[in-house]
């Protein structure tokens, strides 16, 4: 598993740009979950209309669950930050 350092430099391995803030990359991971969501309901109605096999169906949904799950608990540790943080006495 790859440390948190060495993330900047698999990405530029990987050709993409590294992203310039905290925001940046908060605001690239949201864009993915939502791309992980839309895509699990396009495949889910196109099985509706027969065109897409169930297994197609059951990854896209599979991984948008995991990739939402996987917001959900750095939006829960952020928030646990803040209030540490809002607990600090100056």
């Amino acid at each position: 598993m790859a440390n948190a350092a060495s993330m900047p430099q698999m990405a530029e391995k990987a050709g993409m740009t590294s992203p310039g803030s905290f925001a940046d990359v908060m605001q690239s991971m949201g864009e993915g979950v939502v791309d992980n969501l839309k895509v699990a309901e396009g495949q889910s109605f196109a099985a509706v209309r027969g065109e897409v096999p169930t297994r197609d169906v059951v990854d896209a949904i599979m991984t948008a669950e995991q990739s939402l799950q996987t917001a959900v608990a750095i939006r829960d540790k952020l928030v646990t930050a803040y209030l540490e943080i809002a607990r600090m006495q100056i």
